[in-house]
């Protein structure tokens, strides 16, 4: 494993669904650690903190603390205090996320940003009728992603994403979407760890949001087929990733072969 220095992780669906680990995902997570590369689980979770996310995992037996964590309400936080220091924000996410939100001013009335989580019950007609509101009195609009959906124990479920394209069409704006696919959240992962675009490896369940969008920032992209995987997702997908495995048990063989070819 000399060729790579560092991967880059999505959890749900790739390490996780429902938070219970998918198989071989512990010991592969395991064999890449002992290699000695990096590891950044880089994630666009809106319903957990860090500390959280880290606290399930461990649990679970992977190796893994609340610093390996990128998690997409972390970086809106950086965005937002960069962007708009000192902003009134009303936020509509589902679960507590305050604790990676620290610094940043959540109000429920007249903000200067309308700040969009993760989807869930809180996702209502009047919640989603406020914001419009705020929107149409000229606050910007900020998402944590775009994802339409994602996979549990149920099944697939609705995401932000598709609540997020109403909200734009109808308010006549843009959203500044700081989790992936942002280019910034994977340059800050990549940051994070001290190496290079070309040194790392993504490995994702979503072809768009996770895998082209790190080969777009020049992060080799590996996708996989379980979580929301769906083939014709990559039947329509708007590139070609640069690899496809089945799950994330396959990574480190992976890597390995890769090794053996340089």
């Amino acid at each position: 494993m000399t060729s790579v220095r560092a991967v880059l992780i999505d959890i749900d669906g790739v390490l996780t669904v429902s938070w219970e680990p998918l198989p071989g995902a512990v010991e592969a997570l395991r064999e890449i650690r002992a290699a000695g590369l990096g590891v950044a689980l880089v994630t666009n979770t809106t319903s957990r903190t860090r500390a959280s996310i880290a606290g399930t995992l461990a649990e679970a037996g992977f190796p893994v603390a609340a610093e390996d964590i990128l998690t997409a309400p972390a970086v809106t936080a950086a965005y937002l205090a960069e962007h708009f220091p000192g902003a009134r924000c009303a936020l509509l996410n589902s679960g507590d996320v305050g604790e990676d939100l620290a610094g940043v001013s959540l109000v429920d009335d007249d903000p200067d940003v309308v700040v969009l989580g993760g989807a869930g019950e809180e996702f209502g007609y009047a919640a989603l009728n406020r914001a419009f509101g705020h929107l149409q009195r000229g606050a910007r609009l900020v998402a944590m992603h775009r994802n339409l959906y994602w996979r549990t124990e149920d099944g697939l479920q609705l995401d932000a994403g598709a609540f997020l394209s109403g909200l734009e069409q109808a308010a006549r704006t843009e959203a500044v979407v700081t989790g992936k696919p942002s280019r910034a959240f994977f340059a800050s992962a990549l940051a994070r760890l001290g190496v290079g675009a070309d040194e790392a490896v993504m490995v994702g369940d979503d072809v768009e949001s996770d895998v082209l969008a790190a080969q777009a920032a020049g992060v080799t992209g590996v996708l996989v087929r379980t979580g929301k995987f769906l083939p014709e997702t990559l039947r329509d997908a708007s590139g070609t990733p640069d690899h496809v495995i089945d799950s994330f048990a396959d990574v480190p063989g992976l890597l390995r072969a890769w090794s053996a070819q340089e």
